[in-house]
C-alpha cells in the first residue's frame, strides 16, 4: 500500500494561482503526483511525465504519461501546448528548451530545484544535477516575465540550496 501523499510544495501552491483557471498544466517528473493531483482538484486537466508511473494515482482530470525524459527516445507530447509547466527536483538541462517551448502565451512556468551549494546537504551532489547561480532567470530572459524568484537555502522540507522561479511567457 502506498503511503499517505507528500503536500505539494510551498513555492507551487503560492503561485499557483498565476495558472489561467482550467488551463492545462503539465506537471514533469511527476514523482507520485502531488502537484499533478494539486492542480487536478483545482480543476484543470493534467498530463504527468514520469519515467515510473507506479506511484500515481489513476484519477480523473489525470492524464499519465511514462517518458524516459533522458533517454534518446523523441518528446512524448509533440505539438502539445500547456497553460503551465510544473517542474521541481528535477534538472536535465537538454529538456528544459522543450519545456519553454511547450508553454502557450501567457503560460505560466512554475519551477524549483536545487542549486550550487546543495552538495554539503546531500543529494543531489553532482554538479550536473544543481542549477548554476542566476540559471533559471537567464534561461527565461527576453521570454518571459518574472513574477517571483528566489535563490536561496530553506530548511522545509529539509536543509537544501533551491533555485525557483514564477513567470509567464509573453505573447
Amino acid at each position: 500500500m502506498l503511503g499517505p501523499m507528500p503536500s505539494p510544495s510551498s513555492w507551487v501552491t503560492a503561485w499557483a494561482g498565476l495558472v489561467p483557471a482550467s488551463a492545462p498544466v503539465l506537471d514533469v517528473a511527476a514523482g507520485s503526483g502531488r502537484h499533478a493531483i494539486f492542480f487536478a482538484e483545482r480543476g484543470h486537466r493534467v498530463t504527468a511525465l514520469e519515467r515510473d508511473t507506479s506511484r500515481l494515482p489513476q484519477r480523473e482530470g489525470l492524464e499519465i504519461v511514462a517518458a524516459d525524459l533522458e533517454g534518446e527516445a523523441p518528446w512524448p507530447l509533440p505539438g502539445r501546448r500547456f497553460g503551465a509547466v510544473i517542474v521541481t527536483n528535477y534538472l536535465h538541462r537538454p529538456l528544459i528548451p522543450t519545456l519553454l517551448d511547450s508553454l502557450s502565451a501567457g503560460g505560466v512556468l512554475i519551477y524549483e530545484t536545487f542549486m550550487q551549494g546543495n552538495e554539503r546537504f546531500g543529494k543531489p551532489d553532482n554538479p550536473d544535477f544543481l542549477l548554476k547561480d542566476g540559471e533559471l532567470l537567464e534561461l527565461v530572459r527576453g521570454r518571459f516575465s518574472v513574477t517571483a524568484y528566489e535563490a536561496r537555502m530553506i530548511s522545509e522540507p529539509r536543509m537544501a540550496m533551491v533555485q525557483r522561479i514564477a513567470a509567464r511567457k509573453i505573447a
